[in-house]
């Protein structure tokens, strides 16, 4: 029996409005999100080809849509911090590694990206300091 087992979401373009740019300043054209979840194996390893045996991640895909859209953010950290807060609303989710690019950076060229490991014990107290 594998002993970790995970969700990942990679390269998926959200609609974030992130950052205030100048003139001459570079202004991205996408932001990109990488989530890596960690759940227990008994949510992979299923006995029954069963929605109800499995972890949903539909609805947190909403959530997470929803808050890149819900305002202008000055900071990738900040957007990245309430996506955070929402896994954290999930007990499925034991950890998490979430990293956040925009591009191009310069010149038309190149990503940049905020990553942030949230391990079972971190989980653990941000859970107990939200509620």
């Amino acid at each position: 029996m594998p002993s970790l087992s995970f969700i990942e979401l990679k390269d998926l373009q959200i609609a974030a409005r992130i950052g205030t740019y100048g003139p001459d300043d570079v202004v991205p054209d996408a932001h990109i999100l990488d989530l890596t979840l960690t759940i227990s194996t008994h949510l992979v390893m299923v006995p029954r080809d069963e929605m109800a045996l499995v972890f949903d991640y539909d609805p947190l895909i909403r959530r997470i849509d929803t808050l890149a859209r819900a305002q202008h953010y000055e900071t990738q950290e900040r957007l990245i911090t309430r996506i955070v807060e929402a896994c954290a609303q999930y007990p499925q989710i034991e950890a998490l590694d979430i990293c956040l690019r925009k591009r191009p950076v310069l010149s038309g060229t190149g990503t940049l990206g905020v990553r942030l490991i949230v391990d079972g014990e971190a989980m653990t107290v941000l859970r107990n300091a939200m509620s």
